[in-house]
């Protein structure tokens, strides 16, 4: 009789496609935030409320500073460290 071995091939394949669609994503909008931040800071027809809101957007979503146990939270390893 064979021994039982799960094969997680496919969940991981679907969880790498998951994340990279993610990223793919979240690497756009990024970058449409930045091109709309330079357009703010080129066009002096655009008025200044507008560069502040664009300036406090990109410093808020793409500057911010995220602690260190924040991501090792996220990634799982507070949940079995014995694995990493």
């Amino acid at each position: 009789m064979t021994p039982f071995t799960q094969n997680d091939q496919d969940y991981l394949a679907e969880r790498f496609q998951i994340l990279e669609n993610h990223i793919v994503h979240s690497s756009k909008i990024a970058l449409l935030k930045i091109q709309s931040w330079k357009f703010a800071m080129r066009t002096p027809e655009v008025g200044s409320n507008y560069q502040q809101a664009a300036e406090a957007m990109v410093r808020e979503s793409l500057l911010s500073v995220v602690p260190n146990s924040f991501v090792l939270c996220e990634e799982g390893y507070y949940m079995s460290p014995t694995d990493n």
